[in-house]
């Protein structure tokens, strides 16, 4: 049943569906099973299934107060857990993708200012009098994009800890498309484009303020190559920053190849200023053909995250017994009288 339902992928309302009841499931089947550490005798010469319902038996009255008895398991609980812990993750990557895919093509209208605004005062989306033509509206859109997908899985009860990873991930692509960008268009790499996306970064921002840690997490910390980007970008007065300025202060985290890259591409199309002195360019040169500049592999690009950023003991330690403590049992199992103890007070 499970697997049949990722048939539906590119559904992010089901997908959330199957995401929170997998989840949930895991947790239970989790909190219920012994680990192997905490095994001191062997299992008693009863069946798994008996030992289930007995332990939920005598530990029903507890559930309201978050305890569970567990119990030992055999081969077959731990096969559906591993099963299961496989279905969290697809499930997880299908919809951190879905997301991706809907952003990618909203992204490649923010990568660049529009060519109208260019050579002209950036106008914000309230300040614009067409507010469908002003350049601000793609990152409304991307706004309203992030809202709805929260929405979904607020309204699938996800828990919190994966909708905080699925964010952290796609603010981590944002980071991949829009730094990407600088380094590899020269088109990109320019003054008015630094405002553009620097309006955006503002709007990404309080985004995460308004939706709380609670769902963002450290979402906004993902976009720190962009923002120090951005922030070399729109500096006034670049050929007077020294090399010791822009590495420690400005840009930290950028590698020198990064640095040098955005130094070399950069072209000020709003006031016709000169890039960085040609001390810095030097400098920069000197230490990536003599070696002596690590950055950490041969690229200087950027790759997007496609791992799975959270284990079951994630999952466990974000959720509580006492959560499911007042859900009313399914019909199909207190209809099924192995399950009248469901009902027990």
């Amino acid at each position: 049943m499970i697997g049949s339902s990722l048939e539906k992928q590119d559904d992010n309302d089901h997908m959330a569906y199957w995401l929170s009841n997998t989840s949930a499931l895991l947790f239970l089947l989790q909190s219920s099973l012994k680990s192997s550490a905490a095994v001191q005798k062997p299992p008693a010469p009863t069946s798994f299934f008996s030992r289930m319902t007995q332990s939920f038996r005598s530990s029903s009255a507890n559930l309201a107060v978050g305890v569970v008895r567990q119990v030992e398991a055999k081969y077959p609980a731990l096969l559906f857990k591993q099963q299961l812990t496989a279905y969290v993750e697809k499930i997880y990557g299908i919809i951190r993708d879905n997301l991706k895919k809907d952003l990618s093509l909203l992204l490649s209208c923010c990568i660049q200012v529009p060519r109208a605004s260019k050579g002209t005062a950036f106008k914000t989306f309230e300040e614009s009098e067409e507010v469908d033509s002003s350049p601000a509206c793609h990152w409304q859109r991307i706004i309203e994009s992030l809202n709805k997908h929260l929405s979904t899985l607020k309204e699938n009860f996800v828990p919190p800890t994966l909708i905080q990873k699925i964010f952290i991930q796609i603010f981590a692509y944002i980071n991949t498309q829009l730094f990407n960008s600088f380094l590899v268009r020269r088109e990109c790499c320019t003054f008015s484009n630094g405002q553009y996306v620097k309006y955006g970064l503002a709007e990404l921002e309080l985004w995460c303020a308004q939706v709380t840690e609670e769902y963002a997490g450290s979402s906004w910390g993902e976009l720190k190559h962009t923002r120090q980007a951005v922030a070399f970008l729109v500096l006034q007065e670049k050929s007077s920053i020294t090399y010791n300025e822009i590495t420690n202060e400005l840009c930290p985290v950028l590698s020198v190849q990064q640095l040098y890259r955005i130094c070399a591409l950069f072209r000020d199309d709003s006031n016709n200023a000169p890039s960085v002195s040609p001390d810095v360019i030097s400098s920069m040169k000197h230490l990536l053909s003599d070696g002596s500049a690590d950055d950490g592999g041969s690229t200087f690009l950027l790759e997007d995250d496609i791992s799975f950023p959270f284990s079951v003991e994630d999952i466990i330690g974000s959720m509580r017994v006492k959560e499911f403590a007042k859900v009313k049992p399914a019909a199909e199992l207190t209809e099924n009288p192995a399950f009248q103890f469901l009902l027990q007070d």
